[in-house]
């Protein structure tokens, strides 16, 4: 117990070489029809990057490492369950799925420091709450990242 007390909590940009503190966040491709898919995912990133991965935001001149993607496919309204009363009032769920090639680079060294083609992400919602479905699948894509960006030991 004594021993766990000494062992400082908490590393800068996770498992992140130690001289990337800063970070930009590249718009996105994005190849659906939903315009607002690059900034939802470009503000979860740089919101839960710096929660929990302690980089800073900054221009992409100035960031030791940068994140760009593409976002391949958002496809909705998945039916995956359905009330088998048709007197009921219980909605559809739906899911949807979200498609991305996504990196993490190190701009001082210019090394991949993390990469995913094909990112497959799912999120379920009620039916006509695809926001909601949206918002899980982003979380999932962040959390990828910030887990491969953690994994550079």
């Amino acid at each position: 117990m004594g021993l766990a007390a000494c062992i400082p909590y908490g590393f800068a940009g996770g498992g992140l070489p130690s001289h990337v503190r800063t970070v930009a966040i590249l718009p996105f491709e994005n190849q659906t029809a939903t315009p607002q898919l690059p900034r939802e995912l470009a503000e979860a990133l740089r919101a839960r990057l710096q929660d929990r991965l302690g980089l800073r935001d900054a221009a992409e001149s100035k960031a030791n490492a940068i994140v760009r993607g593409t976002i391949q496919r958002y496809e909705t309204d998945i039916p995956i369950g359905f009330s088998a009363d048709n007197r009921a009032s219980t909605t559809a769920r739906r899911q949807l799925q979200l498609v991305v090639d996504i990196e993490m680079v190190d701009q001082v060294t210019g090394k991949t420091l993390w990469q995913k083609k094909g990112l497959l992400v799912e999120g379920q919602y009620e039916e006509r709450g695809e926001a909601v479905g949206r918002k899980q699948a982003i979380d999932r894509v962040v959390n990828d990242v910030i887990e491969g960006a953690q994994s550079q030991w």
